[in-house]
C-alpha cells in the first residue's frame, strides 16, 4: 500500500527505487534541508566521521522515514529490499572505485550456523539491494556535502551467485570446524568474511564450535573489489568482455582454480618462443613478455580479467632458473614511513593487502635458452605465516623506523657517497623484507646534509629526516616454497 506520508510503497521494490532515484545529484545537506529537519545537532551527528554508517542512517531516518537498526531481516521486509548507502572515489585516472567493502550482516559465533545459503541472513540481505552510491570527495570540508550520484536496485547475477554460494559454503565450513579464527577475506572470491570491531582485543569472542578458541568478530561482506566491479559494470553500465569463464555453470562442478588449472594444463611444457609464435607476439625476452603470454593463455587482455577484478586477484608471473632458484623477490607498493610508524599490525596496509588479496602465480621454468610453462595456482598467505611470522618481521621494521633508523655513510674512491642502515635485510628474515622502491637513492639529514632528489625519491621518517622510499618484498626463497608443489608435480 502506498504510504502518502513516506512518499513510496514499502511493499513494492519498484516504488522504493523510484522514490530513491529522486536523491540523485543531491548532497546529504540538501536531503536534510528538504526534509525540514531543523535540529542542526542531529544533522551534525549523522555527519560525524567517527560514526560508522552515519550517512546511511541519515537516509534511513530522514529520507525513508524508518529507524536505523541492526535487524537480520531486510530494511524493507515487505518488499524484500535491503538499503545500502556506500561511497565511491575517483582515482587519479578518473576511474570509479568503491570506497569500501559492503558489509551485509554479522556472522554469529554464539549459535549454530545456517548451512542452507537460501535460508541464511546473508541471502536475505543481498538478494535485492537498493544501492545508493555517493561520491566521497575528501576535498570537501563536510561529508554532508558529498553528492549522491548513483541509485539502483541490484541483485547478484546468476554467474556471480554461483561463486558467492561457494564462498558462503567455505566460510560456513570453516566456522563449523572451529577455525573461525583462521578466516580472512582472501580465502574467498566475492563474498568475504571481514573483521568487525575497533581492534582485535575488543572484537574477539569465543567460538560456538570446536574448542571455543577466541576469534575476531566478522561479518559477511561483498569485497571492495567486487563492489568496484558492480559500480562500473552493473550500475554505470560499462561493458566488459574480458571474462575467463564464458559459461559460469562449469563452476557447479569445479572450483575456479580447477578451471584455471585446466586451461593452463594444455600448455605445460611449451616454451616462451613457441608461445610467442603461436600467439603472434614478437619474442623480445623482456619482463613483460612472460606476463603477456600468461594472459594470452587465459584468453584475457591484461591481468584485469572480470573474475580477477571482482575477487581482487593479482597476477604474478614467476620464473624459476635451471638450478631451482628464483632470482627476484616479489615487490609490493611503496609505503610512507610516517604511516607505518603509526599503524597497528591488524590494520596496517601490509596486513590488509595479504588478508584481502589473492595472488595468481603463473610459473615458468628455465630450460637452456627458453622458459617453459610449469603450471599455476591461486595463492593466499597461510594464516600462521600472516599472523605470526609476518607480524613479527613487520613489528621489527616498525620499531626501527619509529624509534630511529641508524645510517652509516660510505665514500668510495671516486667520491661517490652511499648509505647503509640497520633495517633487517633479506637474509635476516623468513618471509618479508624492506628495500628501496625508488630508482635512485635520496636522503636529507637533520645536520643539513642532502643527497639526491628528496622530493621525488624519499619520504620523511618520524625523526624528521628523509630516506629513500621503501617497499615490502616477499623473499624469493619463501615464494619458491609456496610453488614447490607445481615444480615437483611437473618435473
Amino acid at each position: 500500500m502506498f504510504d502518502n506520508e513516506k512518499g513510496y510503497d514499502p511493499s513494492d521494490a519498484n516504488s522504493i527505487e523510484r522514490y530513491a532515484v529522486q536523491l540523485k545529484d543531491k548532497t546529504f545537506l540538501e536531503v536534510v534541508e528538504e526534509s525540514g529537519l531543523k535540529d542542526k545537532t542531529t544533522a551534525l551527528n549523522y555527519a560525524n566521521k567517527l560514526r560508522k554508517g552515519g550517512l546511511g542512517n541519515l537516509l534511513e531516518e530522514v529520507y525513508f522515514g524508518y529507524k536505523a537498526n541492526s535487524n537480520q531481516e531486510a530494511d524493507f521486509p515487505e518488499a524484500g529490499v535491503e538499503l545500502k548507502t556506500t561511497p565511491y572515489e575517483l582515482t587519479k585516472k578518473g576511474e570509479l572505485r568503491a570506497g569500501e567493502r559492503l558489509v551485509l550482516t554479522m556472522i554469529s559465533y554464539d549459535e549454530p550456523v545456517e548451512l542452507d545459503f537460501y535460508k541464511s541472513h546473508a541471502w536475505e540481505k543481498m538478494k535485492q539491494i537498493l544501492l545508493i552510491y555517493y561520491w566521497r570527495n575528501k576535498q570537501l570540508e563536510s561529508n554532508l556535502l558529498y553528492p549522491i550520484k548513483f541509485v539502483k536496485l541490484f541483485s547478484p547475477p546468476e554467474s556471480d551467485l554461483i561463486i558467492i554460494k561457494k564462498d558462503y559454503a567455505y566460510i560456513i565450513e570453516t566456522i563449523k570446524t572451529g577455525k573461525a579464527h583462521e578466516l580472512s577475506e582472501g580465502d574467498t572470491m566475492y563474498l568475504g568474511a571481514c573483521t568487525k570491531g575497533a581492534n582485535a582485543e575488543k572484537s574477539t569472542v569465543p567460538q560456538y564450535y570446536g574448542e571455543n578458541i577466541p576469534a575476531r568478530k566478522r561479518a559477511f561482506c561483498f569485497k571492495n573489489s567486487y563492489m568496484t566491479f558492480v559500480l562500473n559494470h552493473y550500475i554505470v553500465g560499462h561493458k566488459s568482455d574480458n571474462a575467463i569463464l564464458t559459461d559460469a555453470s562449469v563452476l557447479e562442478e569445479k572450483t575456479f582454480e580447477e578451471v584455471l588449472d585446466g586451461i593452463v594444463e594444455q600448455y605445460i611444457g611449451m616454451s616462451d618462443k613457441e608461445l610467442c609464435e603461436k600467439f603472434g607476439r614478437k619474442y623480445n625476452n623482456n619482463k613483460a613478455q612472460w606476463n603477456d603470454l600468461a594472459y594470452k593463455i587465459l584468453g584475457i587482455r591484461g591481468e584485469y580479467a572480470d573474475e580477477f577484478e571482482k575477487a581482487n586477484i593479482r597476477v604474478k608471473t614467476i620464473r624459476v632458473e635451471e638450478n631451482d632458484r628464483i632470482v627476484e623477490s616479489m615487490s609490493f607498493p611503496p609505503f610512507k614511513f610516517m604511516e607505518l610508524a603509526n599503524e597497528e599490525y591488524e590494520d596496517s596496509s601490509l596486513h590488509d593487502y595479504f588478508d584481502e588479496t589473492r595472488l595468481f602465480f603463473f610459473v615458468w621454468k628455465k630450460d637452456r635458452d627458453v622458459y617453459r610453462v610449469k603450471g599455476c595456482m591461486i595463492w593466499h598467505m597461510p594464516y600462521d605465516d600472516l599472523e605470526v611470522k609476518v607480524r613479527k618481521e613487520w613489528e621489527q621494521y616498525k620499531h626501527i623506523i619509529k624509534y630511529g633508523v641508524q645510517f652509516s655513510k660510505k665514500v668510495d674512491k671516486k667520491g661517490k657517497v652511499s648509505f647503509s642502515n640497520n633495517l633487517p635485510n633479506k637474509s635476516e628474515t623468513e618471509i618479508i623484507h624492506v628495500r628501496p622502491h625508488a630508482q635512485k637513492a635520496a636522503y636529507r639529514f637533520n645536520n643539513g646534509e642532502e643527497y639526491g632528489n628528496v622530493e621525488r625519491d624519499a619520504n620523511m621518517l618520524p625523526n624528521g629526516e628523509y630516506m629513500t622510499t621503501q617497499s615490502f618484498w616477499i623473499n624469493n626463497l619463501y615464494i619458491l616454497e609456496q610453488i614447490r608443489k607445481i615444480l615437483d608435480e611437473n618435473s
